[in-house]
């Protein structure tokens, strides 16, 4: 059931959860086996944060076996960030040498908090390019990230590392940010849906 939790669409698994049928650790684990599997060659990641990730699964799986107390209808569901988006505690280098290593990583951005606040599991931070400045997903610090579906041919940008992890099930949602496109060119080229949220929403 690993690869099935994996590729579930996130209302679908919070049915799971809802039913005891699933649980929050049992997703995470299986988006982790889906990473370790498969960003080696897609290079969709920047950072990851497993151990992060299976703390905040655990925290989930308590809330929704003592029932009614869970934070949000998505409380569980594994979750990945574009490097654009600031995170607390997981470097933030969008892409670019410019960018200091060293931090410090002590801001969340509005959705950041959000998505902690209603008990997701941050499996970690997506690729971008430098800036998110085009519409294919390669920088100068991590390197290309490939199409899901064909090694060597682009995801798209600038949200490509999103793209490509939600493909393959590395992670059930994902954070992007579109100003040109930068969401729906990366869902178009791997098969996805995706959504620019509403400006200043």
């Amino acid at each position: 059931m690993t690869a099935e939790l994996a590729m579930m669409p996130a209302h679908e698994l919070v049915k799971l959860y809802k039913a005891r049928k699933a649980s929050p650790v049992e997703a995470t684990r299986a988006a982790l086996a889906r990473i370790e599997a498969f960003n080696p060659e897609l290079n969709a990641f920047q950072h990851l944060d497993p151990d992060g990730a299976l703390r905040a699964a655990r925290a989930s799986e308590k809330r929704w076996k003592e029932g009614g107390k869970r934070l949000s209808d998505i409380d569980g569901v594994p979750i990945t960030i574009k490097d654009m988006v600031q995170t607390k505690g997981m470097p933030t280098r969008m892409g670019s040498m410019a960018t200091n290593a060293d931090g410090p990583w002590t801001i969340d951005a509005p959705v950041s908090a959000h998505l902690r606040a209603a008990g997701t599991v941050l499996l970690g931070k997506t690729t971008s390019p430098d800036h998110g400045w085009k519409g294919v997903t390669d920088s100068p610090l991590f390197g290309a990230t490939h199409n899901p579906w064909k090694i060597g041919r682009t995801s798209g940008g600038s949200s490509g590392g999103a793209a490509a992890a939600e493909a393959v099930g590395m992670g059930n949602l994902a954070i992007g940010s579109d100003g040109a496109g930068s969401i729906r060119i990366p869902s178009a080229f791997s098969g996805l849906f995706g959504l620019k949220a509403t400006q200043a929403r």
